[in-house]
């Protein structure tokens, strides 16, 4: 039947296009007339007119031809051809010669493939009819169209899928869910191929769809996310207006169902029960409860609180923000004998309610928590919490103090001991009877040196000491009146020579160790050997002060220039205690206005006269110049004593040791030579000091200025030499295993003495004896440097003895 139904298609096709030529055929030839010219004739080119000899306007084809023969598309023909063969027909353009393919007699154009108006949807042709002989142009070239006519061949497509699209649950019936649209390739402008229509192929228990717009409703009011939070709907597309023969394509749709806050919360249970320790501290975390909720998202966030008095007072409920769980933490510490199980209501709430569904319920669950408490040993309990005891500070040694007294908080209740930590009591001044707590004085008390004393008590379990309490206490030692009230200062006064009678010279005021309860007392007068005394009057102000005046006329220094006035101080006790001062009365000079200028005593008058920081800084100027004399004398002293010795002439005769190899004698740096001629006191050596040598008092000598006479020495030929030879040998080699000197000896002589030299000549030139006949034993004296050469000479004078003997 469809066969049948294509071949009338085609037949009708065909109708339609030679009517369309005979129609165009007709209507050119009444305009323009029969004949034709000639394609080069003047005046067809000079008249601007072309009469045009084509038969035909526009052709169609129609696609997806599936026949076997080509198609006949059209024919063209010139109204010049008078069917003799002698006009040739051509084609040019979009598939000339390739797709479509003409007769060049009678110009019939057949298409040779299957066209697709999706693809290309016409092509455009240029036709030229030409002398078969000549192959010039008859008529000029045209262009004409070859349109492909449009079949239902193509179905609706969804182009923009997946799609994917959310409604809130409980949402009213025609709720807009989303869109969806199918496209079809089809010729929109011809027929219904491409005219769409919706419909709902799965789902449509809970949602529509628009037939013209594509758009999904829900179709139920009654979406619960909890039952079903996703549905898949399938959406069709049929084009021919969803007429029968139409083509169709499909889609699925995913509906996500989003929650809103339509359940309460639940606790799984009524009851919990939890058990923790009596000693557990406050904060201490019991356990945790969750109340569970269907929703999703901030629509499960609770909170949790309690709800009976006695769970208020005892414990505490948190919310964790993470969990949504309700941590219950103790606030009050728990206590086994007192009650051994609480009960706790605990209620969960949402925070965000949708006041749409308050109708549906309370938004609330409550549970009971049951916290059973544990007993636990636990040490021994202060009673009362009293940490204040007073004891007088004359009690004897071993008075009560205070007792104390713990209890065992256990249901057991074992026996307390008690003691005292000596960390707080390294004195040893109280002591605890181990079985009352009774706390006693081990020590006489002293208020002055301690008045108050903070002592530490351990209450421990008799069988068990490491169960332990610790209980300060302070225990304030009240005052007795021991010490009697003293003068708060030495007083010392100054009293004017020109005085006149009632002037006030001083006054005084006492201190008192003791600090009565009352305040302090004190009580003035003049001391029983004072009575006969006329010059001075003491009055008692009674603000614990009192005042020194003056009852006579004048006084005199030259007389009496100062007196000792005794003060008797008592206190109000009980018992009254009074003691002895003495106020120091000196008489001065004054001017006329009554400011002293001199005393006496002078120590006395700079201390009236000059402040303590004054007579500091007095002292130290003093000392500054004390130093400064010093020191110029000094360097006076050292500048002569170097002028001196240069004026002296120069020390010859010496061996000098140098560390290095300088300038010999003239070289002062190497060596400074004032330091030999400063080791002896030149001053010391006089002309009648002694001396007894050959050429004592010969003529040419000053006696004023001779010195003592050295040892003369003459070689003789049965000296021993051996001992000099010996020790320079020793020191040679002692030189030269030194690796740390140079490797060079510096030896230099020097062949003139010189004059006054400040010791005797050891040179034995003018030596007028074969032998010494001095003692030389005084070298010992000329310090280390000649230590060696006095034990030589010691030695040489020991052997001389034993051969005269």
């Amino acid at each position: 039947m469809a066969k049948g139904v294509q071949g009338c298609s085609w037949t009708m096709l065909l109708l339609f296009c030679a009517i369309q030529e005979l129609g165009s055929w007709a209507m050119h030839t009444a305009v323009e007339g029969p004949g034709l010219g000639e394609p080069g004739d003047p005046a067809l080119l000079a008249s601007g007119r072309v009469k045009r000899g084509w038969v035909w306007n526009q052709f169609f084809v129609v696609e997806e031809y599936t026949g076997t023969e080509p198609l006949y598309v059209g024919k063209i023909h010139s109204d010049s051809d008078e069917g003799d063969g002698s006009i040739k027909y051509t084609i040019s353009g979009e598939g000339a010669g390739t797709i479509f393919l003409i007769d060049e007699i009678t110009g019939d154009i057949h298409a040779t493939e299957r066209l697709d108006r999706e693809q290309k949807t016409f092509y455009t042709l240029r036709a030229q009819a030409r002398d078969r002989q000549t192959d010039q142009l008859l008529e000029p070239e045209s262009e004409f169209i070859i349109k492909v006519q449009d079949i239902n061949d193509s179905e609706p497509r969804f182009l923009e899928g997946p799609y994917i699209g959310s409604v809130a649950e409980l949402s009213p019936v025609g709720t807009s869910v989303m869109q969806v649209m199918a496209s079809d390739a089809d010729d929109p402008t011809y027929g219904s191929s491409a005219r769409v229509v919706y419909s709902v192929l799965e789902g449509e228990q809970h949602f529509t769809v628009d037939s013209k717009t594509g758009v999904i409703r829900t179709a139920v009011a009654d979406l619960d996310r909890e039952t079903q939070d996703r549905y898949e709907v399938v959406i069709r597309a049929t084009d021919m207006a969803g007429q029968l023969g139409g083509l169709s394509g499909s889609t699925t749709v995913t509906i996500v169902v989003t929650d809103v806050n339509d359940n309460p919360p639940r606790f799984p249970q009524k009851m919990y029960q939890f058990s923790i320790v009596e000693t557990a501290p406050v904060g201490t975390a019991i356990g945790r409860v969750k109340a569970e909720d269907s929703d999703v998202g901030e629509n499960t966030d609770m909170t949790y609180q309690v709800k009976d008095e006695e769970g208020v007072e005892m414990f505490k409920v948190t919310t964790d923000s993470n969990t949504q769980e309700a941590v219950i933490t103790v606030q009050k510490p728990l206590d086994y004998e007192s009650k051994k199980v609480h009960t706790v209501v605990v209620e969960a709430l949402n925070k965000f309610v949708d006041p749409r569904f308050v109708d549906l319920g309370t938004f609330r669950d409550q549970t009971i928590v049951r916290v059973s408490v544990l007993d636990v040993d636990e040490p021994p309990e202060f009673r009362p919490p009293s940490n204040l005891m007073e004891v007088q500070e004359d009690a004897h040694v071993g008075s009560v103090v205070g007792v104390v007294t713990a209890l065992d908080p256990d249901t057991a209740n074992h026996p307390v001991r008690y003691a005292i930590d000596r960390s707080t009591d390294a004195e040893r001044i109280f002591d605890i009877d181990a079985k009352t707590g009774a706390i006693v004085t081990g020590k006489v008390l002293d208020r002055e040196t301690a008045g108050w004393h903070n002592i530490t008590v351990l209450a421990m379990e008799a069988d068990n000491h490491s169960q332990v309490s610790r209980a300060s206490l302070r225990i304030r030692i009240l005052d007795v009146n021991d010490n009697p009230p003293e003068l708060a200062t030495p007083y010392e006064a100054a009293v004017c020579e020109d005085a006149k009678p009632g002037q006030l010279i001083q006054t005084i005021s006492v201190v008192d160790r003791d600090e009565p309860q009352s305040g302090h007392r004190f009580y003035f007068t003049l001391a029983p050997e004072a009575t006969n005394n006329h010059h001075f009057s003491l009055l008692d102000i009674q603000d614990n002060t009192a005042a020194v005046h003056t009852q006579r006329v004048g006084f005199n220094r030259q007389e009496q220039d100062v007196y000792l006035l005794p003060i008797l101080v008592v206190d109000s006790g009980p018992p009254a205690l009074s003691s002895t001062g003495t106020l120091t009365i000196r008489v001065c000079g004054c001017d006329s206005s009554g400011a002293i200028q001199s005393c006496n005593s002078t120590a006395y008058v700079v201390s009236a006269t000059l402040s303590p920081g004054a007579l500091i800084a007095l002292l130290v100027c003093v000392l500054i110049l004390v130093v400064l004399v010093l020191l110029i004398l000094t360097l006076k002293r050292h500048h002569k004593s170097h002028l001196t010795s240069e004026d002296d002439e120069d020390m010859r005769d010496n061996v000098i040791k140098y560390n290095d190899e300088g300038g010999g004698e003239q070289d002062t740096e190497a060596y400074d030579m004032s330091a030999l001629r400063s080791l002896y006191d030149f001053s010391e050596i006089k002309a009648g000091d002694g001396g007894g040598g050959p050429g004592e008092g010969g003529p040419g000598r000053n006696p004023a200025s001779e010195l003592h006479a050295l040892p003369q020495w003459v070689q003789s030929p049965d000296l021993d030499f051996s001992v000099f030879r010996d020790y320079i040998c020793r020191k040679v080699e002692q030189a030269d295993e030194d690796l740390s000197v140079p490797p060079y000896d510096s030896f230099q002589t020097y062949a003139f003495e010189g004059s006054d030299s400040p010791v005797p000549s050891l040179s034995s030139i003018n030596t007028w004896s074969s032998g010494s006949e001095q003692d030389f034993s005084y070298l010992g004296g000329w310090g280390p440097r000649f230590r060696q050469l006095a034990a030589l000479y010691a030695g040489r004078r020991g052997d001389e003895d034993s051969e005269e003997s």
